[in-house]
C-alpha cells in the first residue's frame, strides 16, 4: 500500500460499484500501490462481483483484504495508512468515519461517489462532510456540490478527478479503421472499430446493443416492463445482432441499490437467442457494442470514452428523480423507437468539457491529497470528526446496525433496529412534506442539487 512518494493508501468499500470506483481511482495514481479493504455488510460484493469490479484496474486478489466490521479498527491501527478512501453509501462512510476517529494515527480521509452525481444530493454531502476531501468528477459537479454546501451549511473541500473507468481507450490494436454497421443492415448508425493486426486474435465485430440496467430508475414496474418490451423488440427486429442486458448482480448477490423489479422477471422465460444477460464488467460488455442504451447509468460516460454511441432514454421524461437531467444538452437523449431502429448518437462537443471529459491536467485530486498528507504529518490539519449521535448510545447503535444489518451481532443493535426502523420511516415521511422555499427540490429541474430527502425507497438492509 506504499508508493507515490511513500504515501500509504487504503480504500475501504463494501458494495460492488464502490469497489469498482475505489480500485479504479486509487489504481490510476502512478507509483501508488494501494490496498483495498472490503468490509462485510448486507451490500458487500461477492467474490465474483469483486473480481468483475477489479477487471481492468491495477489491483489484483493479493491487494484485497475481506474483513468483518469489528476487525477494521485493529487492522487499520496495525497498517497505519496515510490516506483512507471511504467508498460506500453515506451511512457506511459515517460509520467508518467513527472508526477513523478511534485511531491514534489519524489518516487523511477522502470520500466520493462512484459515478455521475447530478443532481448533487443533500444526503450524499451530509454523510461525507466530516471527511477531509470530497472527490467529484466534473466541473458541473464541483459547482453543484459547492452550491449545495452553501445552502445547507455543509461546505467542505472538493477536488476534481477524471472518472477513473471512463478514460479514453482504443477498442482495437491498430489505428487503421474499418466501419461496422452499428445495428442492422444500414438502418442504424455506423460505429467505428479498429482493425486488429493480422497476428492478433480475431475479435467479433462491434454489433451488440448493450443495455445498462439500473436498480433505481425507472422505479415503477410498468415503466420497467416497457423497457423490457423494447429490448425484446430490438432483438426480434434484427436477429443478427445481440441485445445484451448488462446486470450487476446474479441471483443471491447484493448490489449498491435495491432492485425491486429485476428485468429477468419482466422478460418472458423463453427469449430469442440473441437476447442475452451478461454479468461481465461493463468494459468487457462494451468491447463488442455498437451502441449503449440506459436511462442514466454512468456506463454512458464509459461508452462515450470508448467512442461508442449512446441513447439515454427520455421515454419517461427528463427529471431529477430519473437522474437524467445531466444529459440535457448532450444530444444523447432519445426514445425507445430510436433504440429499436439503432439510431445511437455521440454527445455534442460543447457538453463534454463540463461533463466528465475535462482535460486530464484539470484533475488535481491527487495533488490535493498529497497536500493534505503533508499538512497532517506536520500537525497542521485539524481532524474533521464525526459528531456523537444526538440520541446517545441507542442512536449510535442504530447508526451501526442500519449499516451492518445482520452483521451487527450486538444486543444494542438489535434493540435499536426494532425501535429505530418505524421511527426513521415516520421522520423521513415528515421531511418529504417540507419543501424548500426556493429551488433545490426533486421536482425543480432548473438546479443541479436537491435539498429534499431522496425519494427512493432504498434501504441498506436487505
Amino acid at each position: 500500500m506504499t508508493g507515490a512518494a511513500g504515501i500509504r493508501v487504503v480504500a475501504i468499500a463494501d458494495a460492488d460499484s464502490f469497489v469498482k470506483w475505489a480500485a479504479s481511482l486509487v489504481g490510476s495514481v502512478a507509483g501508488l500501490r494501494p490496498h483495498l479493504l472490503v468490509v462485510q455488510t448486507p451490500l458487500t460484493a461477492s467474490v465474483a462481483q469483486q473480481r468483475t469490479a477489479l477487471a481492468g484496474t491495477t489491483l489484483g486478489p493479493d491487494d484485497v483484504t475481506r474483513i468483518g466490521f469489528a476487525e477494521t479498527a485493529a487492522w487499520l491501527a496495525g497498517q497505519r495508512p496515510d490516506v483512507v478512501l471511504l467508498a460506500g453509501r453515506g451511512p457506511f462512510v459515517r460509520l467508518m468515519g467513527r472508526v477513523i476517529d478511534s485511531l491514534e494515527h489519524r489518516p487523511v480521509t477522502v470520500s466520493g461517489l462512484p459515478g455521475m452525481a447530478i443532481p448533487a444530493q443533500r444526503g450524499a454531502l451530509d454523510y461525507r462532510r466530516h471527511t477531509d476531501l470530497l472527490v467529484v468528477h466534473s466541473h458541473r459537479e464541483v459547482r453543484a456540490f459547492e452550491e449545495l454546501g452553501r445552502r445547507i451549511g455543509a461546505q467542505m473541500p472538493t477536488a476534481l478527478a477524471t472518472l477513473p473507468f471512463a478514460r479514453r481507450r482504443q477498442r482495437m490494436l491498430r489505428p487503421e479503421r474499418s466501419t461496422v454497421d452499428a445495428v442492422a443492415r444500414g438502418r442504424g448508425g455506423v460505429a467505428v472499430a479498429e482493425r486488429p493486426a493480422e497476428t492478433a486474435p480475431v475479435r467479433p465485430p462491434a454489433t451488440d446493443i448493450v443495455f445498462a440496467a439500473q436498480a433505481l430508475v425507472p422505479v415503477g414496474r410498468e415503466e420497467r416492463a416497457e423497457i423490457a418490451a423494447m429490448l425484446l423488440r430490438a432483438a426480434e427486429t434484427e436477429p443478427a445482432r445481440r441485445v445484451v442486458v448488462k446486470l450487476r448482480s446474479r441471483p443471491g448477490e447484493s448490489e449498491t441499490h435495491l432492485e425491486r423489479e429485476p428485468y429477468r422477471g419482466l422478460l418472458p422465460s423463453r427469449l430469442p437467442q440473441n437476447l442475452v444477460f451478461s454479468y461481465d464488467s461493463m468494459s468487457t460488455a462494451l468491447e463488442t457494442a455498437a451502441g449503449l442504451v440506459t436511462v442514466s447509468s454512468t456506463a454512458a460516460i464509459e461508452a462515450t470514452a470508448m467512442g461508442i454511441p449512446v441513447i439515454a432514454l427520455d421515454s419517461f421524461g427528463v427529471s431529477k428523480s430519473l437522474l437524467n437531467t445531466v444529459f440535457v444538452g448532450s444530444g444523447l437523449l432519445g426514445g425507445r423507437s430510436e433504440v429499436v431502429a439503432g439510431r445511437f448518437r455521440h454527445p455534442h462537443p460543447d457538453w463534454l468539457r463540463d461533463n466528465y471529459f475535462h482535460p486530464e491536467a484539470e484533475s488535481t485530486w491527487w495533488e490535493r491529497v498529497e497536500q493534505l498528507v503533508a499538512l497532517r504529518r506536520s500537525g497542521a490539519l485539524p481532524a474533521r470528526r464525526v459528531p456523537a449521535a444526538r440520541g446517545g448510545v441507542l442512536h449510535e447503535a442504530w447508526h451501526r446496525a442500519s449499516v451492518l444489518g445482520s452483521e451487527d451481532h450486538t444486543a444494542p443493535g438489535r434493540v435499536a433496529l426494532a425501535v429505530g426502523s418505524p421511527t426513521t420511516r415516520a421522520l423521513a415521511a415528515l421531511r418529504r412534506r417540507r419543501q424548500p422555499a426556493d429551488g433545490g427540490t426533486w421536482s425543480d429541474a432548473s438546479t443541479d442539487y436537491t435539498i429534499e430527502p431522496n425519494p427512493f425507497d432504498d434501504s441498506l438492509r436487505r
